[in-house]
């Protein structure tokens, strides 16, 4: 049996472990942190649950092709109950509110009550969005490698397809501020750009809408943390290792092949590695000389990397009479890294059970922002600790002006900085995802080196913007070229 090394024990590392071990490879994972799941975490503090990665998943509807992956590798089963809000979102200024609901004809008309002069490009929106449903995410499989069962789209599916095709370029072409730009009320204006940040281009604004328009993008119980765990659970069923706490220094090559890996100054051999940790940074810090091939100067070149602080608050308060979650604007901002923040974004876990004490809250907020050289400057003037003590008790303070009942009600608070999710992830500039800026296309960056054998890369990285379908997919996919590498047979299913 062919031995395998996984670098990562995040949802990319997790996924080729489960195929792997299913193929029949004797397959080990290192993993930095003392838990599974990467970027796809929660964490506890004083009897609250922060969730702080996934906040829905693409998938979790049975009628998608990546749900029967997220099956398949133990993420989702007959156990876990899904939870679709609606309305998914609602934005509210100065008292006035937008709600995007995921019915598409209910949706329409909100926004055209909102807006009448915006009527037009509002059912041009909606009319869009019934094509964009009709697109799923390709599951198929590489060219060459021997399958025990065979993926494929389906003519129909594809047929169905064609008219989103049409109109993709046309949101591609244009950041999703320069689409909320086409709506003459500015309160529409501001709806759009806080839906998944203006600097994206609109097509992710479109996918978003249009997975929720068709029952996805749900939220599984647990969370972040349980579903990691489930995946976990599965890989070490199937006779897999993960070994915790365990930071790969490099990876050995001889002779043009990946041979093994350096850890805690040892070298551990091995036929094959796949590296799931962020492939910006792996490039760079897991061999002795940077890689260069063309693909990853490119990406050096491109990515622009997204980056945000994450603060999480525990409130001695019933908060489920506030929308789950929102963005606010504030008179009073919220200053981050020198950066003035008046939509203030929350995700109100009030009524989700297990994260928070009885008749208390758990509450999170995005402050977006590539803001990782303000926090390391911090950090070496040794201001760190009271810069996150400070933008605490201001966020702290513009929210119980928002909400009066939340005044002195703050047990615990928690921040997050891109230094914490370097820290915890050995991710580039500790960004979690990248951003598809204008005219940007998905397209994928290889699985596997031209001039390192044996060597295979997965993760959110290789197809902007990321994200856990991204995760999924690619760690499949490294595994059908280890197959096909080796004369095995990819198993899909346990």
């Amino acid at each position: 049996m062919k031995k395998v090394i996984i670098i990562g024990a995040g949802i990319a590392g997790l996924t080729a472990g489960v195929y792997a071990c299913q193929s029949g490879f004797d397959v080990v994972i290192y993993e930095a942190h003392s838990i599974p799941g990467g970027a796809s975490t929660s964490w506890k503090r004083k009897g609250y649950l922060f969730e702080g990665g996934m906040h829905w998943l693409t998938g979790s509807s049975p009628k998608t092709a990546l749900h029967k992956l997220w099956r398949e590798i133990g993420a989702l089963d007959d156990n876990t109950s899904i939870y679709n809000r609606d309305p998914f979102f609602a934005f509210e200024d100065k008292g006035k509110m937008a709600f995007l609901y995921r019915d598409i004809d209910k949706l329409q008309s909100h926004l055209i009550e909102l807006s009448p002069e915006d009527e037009k490009q509002i059912m041009c929106l909606c009319r869009d969005l019934k094509k964009f449903m009709k697109v799923d995410m390709p599951i198929t499989d590489i060219k060459n490698v021997k399958v025990k069962e065979k993926s494929a789209i389906p003519i129909s599916k594809l047929i169905s397809m064609i008219p989103a095709f049409f109109r993709m370029s046309f949101y591609s072409n244009q950041t999703v501020k320069e689409y909320a730009m086409r709506y003459k009320n500015p309160f529409l204006q501001d709806l759009f750009k806080n839906i998944v940040g203006d600097d994206n281009n609109a097509t992710s604004m479109l996918f978003t809408l249009s997975t929720l328009a068709k029952g996805d993008g749900g939220y599984p119980s647990g969370g972040s943390l349980a579903m990691a765990s489930r995946i976990a659970k599965r890989f070490e069923a199937l006779g897999g290792v993960i070994k915790y706490n365990s930071k790969v220094e490099k990876i050995i090559i001889k002779s043009g092949s990946a041979t093994g890996i350096v850890f805690n100054g040892a070298k551990i051999s091995a036929d094959a590695v796949i590296i799931t940790q962020d492939t910006l940074a792996a490039i760079d810090t897991l061999f002795d000389n940077p890689l260069r091939e063309p693909w990853a100067d490119k990406m050096r070149s491109e990515i622009k990397p997204m980056l945000n602080t994450f603060i999480c608050l525990g409130i001695k308060e019933d908060l489920s009479n506030i929308h789950e979650s929102m963005v606010f604007t504030s008179d009073t901002p919220v200053f981050c890294a020198e950066k003035e923040i008046k939509e203030i974004s929350i995700n109100n876990y009030a009524t989700y059970e297990g994260y928070a004490p009885n008749g208390c809250t758990a509450i999170t907020s995005i402050l977006p922002g590539d803001s990782y050289e303000w926090w390391k400057e911090q950090k070496i003037k040794g201001n760190y600790e009271s810069e996150k003590q400070k933008l605490a008790e201001n966020f702290i303070d513009v929210l119980a002006k928002k909400y009066p009942q939340t005044a002195g009600k703050v047990e615990v608070w928690d921040i997050a900085t891109p230094l914490t999710y370097e820290r915890y992830l050995n991710s580039y500039k500790g960004s979690w995802m990248s951003i598809m800026g204008k005219g940007v296309k998905m397209h994928p960056y290889p699985s596997k080196p031209e001039s390192i054998s044996n060597l295979y890369f997965a993760g959110h990285r290789l197809i902007i913007p990321g994200g856990l379908p991204v995760a999924l997919e690619t760690g499949r996919k490294s595994v059908q070229y280890l197959c096909m590498d080796t004369n095995m047979v990819f198993q899909g299913n346990a």
